[in-house]
């Protein structure tokens, strides 16, 4: 029977074999494409309203104050508008990366269209040129720096030129009261809008970059602790390969020793001298074993069989190995299904009964079930259960109540085998005294591609 020190080198070596240093930066791409569409998806949203608004406009200015509008002209804009949102949404579908310059081709399509129905319809005198403030205030938020001045400079340019080339409505010219009455109104229409629109879509940017910041965080610290491991898992290895030539020469002299005359002839000293062998041969088993750990692939280390029969299995030796005067252990999985059984596995859940009998030497509980396309493995004990700092630190390492130096590697590499399987491990305390640990793992990162195509090892 393998000791606690080699199967947590067995963990750390054979978790070391499935991390890869660059998926965390993949992940931290990936979490910028899924900001950058949903920054996106706000514009298109933001760009809904303004046709809306526009029509709106359009139809009150005619209808309700009379005034004379190049309808035609205006409603082409709007139609063009209308159609590259729907080309935006289109292609948001059909692309999961979201870049700074489309986004910056987007926001100048706006600026574009607004300028277009600013000139026909009284170019600077309409109160709702105000709005290039929210384009200008929009692009600071979403773009990179240069993309945003350009939006300024663009912006400045397009009031310039209305505010040169843009005739005020001939109608209105004639009735100064009217127009100044009309203008205020309008302006502070504009202005209701502009802020309503700013508090609106910014709170939700700003929600969507925070998250962002987290999930980030998020994968930094999971880059550092898996860092952790690999510098664990070397210096594993590392020491197996050192202490592997002064074993084989203390087992070459215990070999001389048992046949020479002065020892061959004394019983008790070929008795100790045969228990060293013993021994030996043990501490050689650890570390061949951790070798072995250290360079095995999946395909190689792992070995075929069904799920109850693993869970099976692996309860009986946990059973046989520790000393519990009461160990439950409750199978509740129905529907069976051909596995692929590693090390790593194994070594994950006898690494959370190893916790859990420490903490409550008389009774540990194991239970295992089915739920949808994931397992659940649930371990109780009734100890003192986990104290609120620990329960907050879940999962880190060198967190531990024992009080031992390098406590808590147990459980975060529980944590970190099973982030790299696509499970999760949950803690928490038991009302009437004790801890439960629930580790969901899915099928699809166990099971067999194709069932039934092989027999069952």
């Amino acid at each position: 029977m393998k000791t606690g020190t080699l199967q947590m080198a067995e963990t750390i070596d054979s978790l070391t074999s499935r991390i890869d240093l660059n998926k965390p930066w993949v992940a931290a791409a990936s979490v910028g494409n899924v900001a950058g569409r949903k920054n996106m998806l706000h514009l298109i949203q933001l760009r809904w309203i303004a046709v809306v608004g526009q029509i709106t406009t359009i139809t009150v200015a005619i209808l309700v104050f009379g005034i004379g509008l190049p309808l035609p002209q205006m409603l082409s804009v709007v139609a063009c508008l209308i159609a590259f949102n729907v080309g935006s949404v289109l292609r948001l579908g059909e692309r999961r990366v979201v870049t700074n310059n489309e986004l910056f081709f987007a926001l100048m399509v706006d600026v574009a269209s607004l300028t277009a129905q600013l000139y026909f319809s009284g170019g600077t005198s309409n109160p709702f040129a105000f709005l290039y403030l929210l384009q200008v205030i929009i692009s600071a938020v979403l773009l990179e720096a240069w993309s945003t001045w350009t939006i300024v400079v663009i912006t400045g340019l397009c009031l310039t030129g209305l505010a040169l080339f843009a005739k005020p409505l001939a109608g209105l010219l004639h009735d100064g009261q009217s127009f100044a009455r009309l203008y205020v109104q309008g302006m502070i229409i504009c202005f209701m809008l502009n802020a309503s629109l700013l508090v609106i879509f910014i709170t939700r940017i700003t929600r969507n970059l925070r998250a962002r910041d987290e999930q980030l965080s998020t994968l930094r610290q999971r880059a550092v602790e898996e860092e952790h491991i690999v510098r664990m898992g070397l210096l594993a290895s590392g020491a197996a390969h050192e202490l592997g030539t002064p074993l084989a020469t203390m087992s070459v002299i215990l070999g001389d020793w048992r046949r020479m005359p002065q020892f061959s002839d004394d019983s008790d000293l070929q008795q100790e001298i045969a228990e060293m062998q013993a021994q030996l041969q043990r501490c050689k088993s650890i570390v061949s074993g951790i070798l072995l750990a250290a360079g095995e692939t999946r395909g190689e280390a792992s070995t075929r069989t069904t799920l109850i029969s693993f869970l099976d299995n692996i309860a009986e030796e946990w059973r046989k190995a520790r000393q519990t005067a009461t160990f439950f252990y409750d199978n509740r999985i129905k529907d069976d299904a051909q596995i692929v059984l590693d090390t790593t596995l194994k070594q994950m859940i006898f690494n959370v009964l190893d916790n859990a009998i420490e903490a409550s030497p008389n009774w540990v509980k194991f239970e295992a079930m089915r739920e949808g396309q994931s397992i659940k493995l649930v371990v109780t004990d009734a100890g003192p259960g986990f104290a609120p700092p620990m329960l907050a630190q879940f999962g880190k390492p060198y967190q531990s109540s024992k009080g031992r130096p390098g406590g808590g590697l147990g459980l975060f590499l529980v944590v970190n085998v099973a982030r790299t399987l696509g499970g999760t491990v949950k803690a928490r305390n038991r009302r009437e005294g004790g801890a439960i640990v629930e580790l969901v793992l899915p099928l699809s990162a166990i099971t067999l591609e194709e069932e039934g195509k092989d027999d069952v090892i």
